[in-house]
Parts: C-alpha cells; sequence; structure tokens
C-alpha cells in the first residue's frame, strides 16, 4: 500500500503542488487581511490541491501515448493503470467542485470553468508553441479563485495582478523544463517554445518573462499597502530568479540537460512561492 502511495505521488508530483498553492494562500490572507473563517480556509485549501491533482492526472492521461515514446517520461505508465488515473480525475474534479460549494455560490458557478482551464492546457502542446502560457493560465487562476472564496465578488484588481506575476512566472519555468523535451517534441510534431527557437531564445524568453513577473509581485505588494518587510522578500524573489538564470546558461548550452536542469528549476521556483507567501504573511501578522 506504501509502495503504491509513493508510486501515485510520483504519477501526479504531488510535491509539485507548492508551485501554486502558496500564492493561492497568499491571496487568500490578503483579502481577509489575516485567517479568514476555517470553511473559507479548508475550502481554499481543498480547492487548489483538487484542482491541481486533477489537471495533472488528466495531463498524464491526454499524453498517455506520447510519454510512452520519450525515455525521459516513459515510466510514468507503469507508475499506475488508466483506470487509477482517471480515478485521480475525479477525485481531483469532486475535490474542487466541493470545496466551491464549501465557499460561496460564485465560486461553485465558476467550478466548471476553472476545470475546463486546468484540463485545456494539456491539449495545447499539440498545436501551439505558446502551450506554457497556457499552463501559465491555469495557474494563475489560483490567487483570483482564492480571493473570491473570501469576497464572494470581483472587488479588486490586487488577485489579477497577482494572477498574472503567477502565470508568468509559471510560464517562465514551463519554457526551460520543455528543453529537455526539443528534440523529441520536433522528431514528434509536438509544439513548444524551444522546439521552435532553440535553447538561446528559450532563455532569453524565460529571462524576460520572470523579469515581468518580478515587477508585477512588486506592483501587488504596493497595491496591496505592503511595507519593508514585504519589500525584503520582493528583493529576494529577484534574487533567487537571477541566480537561477545564470546557473541555467551553462546546462542549457549542453546537449542532455537533465537532472542538473530539473534541480535547479525546481528548487528555485519551489522557494519563491513559498518566499511570497512568507512575505504576505510577515507583512499581515507581524506589522
Amino acid at each position: 500500500m506504501i509502495s503504491w502511495i509513493r508510486r501515485w505521488s510520483e504519477f501526479i508530483k504531488f510535491e509539485h503542488t507548492l508551485f501554486a498553492l502558496p500564492f493561492g494562500l497568499a491571496a487568500m490572507v490578503t483579502a481577509a487581511r489575516g485567517l479568514p473563517e476555517s470553511r473559507v480556509f479548508f475550502g481554499v485549501l481543498i480547492c487548489l490541491v483538487g484542482a491541481r491533482t486533477a489537471a495533472m492526472a488528466f495531463n498524464r492521461l491526454a499524453d498517455w501515448q506520447i510519454d510512452v515514446k520519450n525515455p525521459r517520461t516513459a515510466m510514468r505508465s507503469t507508475l499506475v493503470t488508466k483506470t487509477a488515473a482517471w480515478v485521480t480525475v475525479a477525485a481531483g474534479v469532486g475535490g474542487l467542485v466541493t470545496g466551491a460549494w464549501l465557499l460561496n455560490p460564485l465560486c461553485l458557478i465558476l467550478s466548471p470553468l476553472a476545470v475546463g482551464i486546468v484540463f485545456f492546457y494539456s491539449l495545447t502542446k499539440r498545436f501551439t508553441w505558446a502551450s506554457h502560457g497556457f499552463l501559465g493560465l491555469a495557474l494563475g487562476t489560483a490567487p483570483m479563485g482564492a480571493w473570491l472564496a473570501v469576497t464572494g465578488k470581483f472587488d479588486s484588481w490586487l488577485p489579477v495582478v497577482l494572477g498574472l506575476a503567477v502565470g508568468l512566472w509559471v510560464a517562465g519555468f514551463d519554457v526551460i523544463y520543455s528543453v529537455q523535451d526539443r528534440e523529441f517534441d520536433r522528431k514528434e510534431g509536438l509544439f513548444s517554445f524551444p522546439a521552435k527557437f532553440g535553447e538561446k531564445a528559450t532563455l532569453r524568453m524565460a529571462v524576460m518573462v520572470h523579469g515581468v513577473a518580478v515587477v508585477l509581485l512588486g506592483l501587488f505588494g504596493w497595491m496591496a499597502g505592503f511595507g519593508w518587510r514585504y519589500g525584503l522578500v520582493w528583493g529576494a524573489v529577484g534574487v533567487v530568479l537571477g541566480v537561477e538564470c545564470r546557473a541555467l546558461r551553462p546546462i542549457l548550452s549542453q546537449k542532455e540537460a537533465g537532472f542538473r536542469l530539473v534541480e535547479v528549476v525546481t528548487r528555485a521556483h519551489m522557494a519563491v512561492s513559498l518566499l511570497v507567501l512568507g512575505g504576505v504573511v510577515w507583512e499581515i501578522f507581524w506589522r
């Protein structure tokens, strides 16, 4: 049983929930100016985890035949059965809808739209090299959904700014991550930025969108009325992304980027999401 849980967790990369979850929680505590009531807190948590779990399981199913042919991803289909994957999709969607029901009528009404957005990304690599932007859109909805969970209405541009920052940040790291599959994508006729434009253009694009994301994170803090605490964290985010880009230059020049690329990107982006949440919590609870 424990072995199956480990395989299932690897199948959906459960630890990567840390990419979007902190941003959703940051939007939630900003909207509430503190901790919201327990119903809202747990509803947001269930929605974020459910949406991400369903999206990743659906992605694995949509790419099942593609992943089998890719040496980097061939092991994925051996981790769980397709039936288990579909059950995971259903459970994730059920969690999202249940969480939205716990929150408010607007969140419940919008829950099918959220499901459609997070599922649609998995299909985009078949027709556009801008598929990374659709992943950004999917994860960028997390802060906006968390804000609506607290307020029950569209009453501020703050979650939009944070959502845009998250979307660009995600698109930037996904562009880099996709470098691993550039040759496979070209061979199979799949679309990605690295497959179309190459490694140097990929790094330039990542630097550009991450730069805009950092600016938007600063704008979010200013609009929220945050002070020097968030400012310090914002500066740290810029440093982390800058160090990441410098570290990636020699890696991307190698024919096989592999494990080192994944390690650098994963560590940097988990650090960014946790830093932003930490900065928001620092501002709101220790002013």
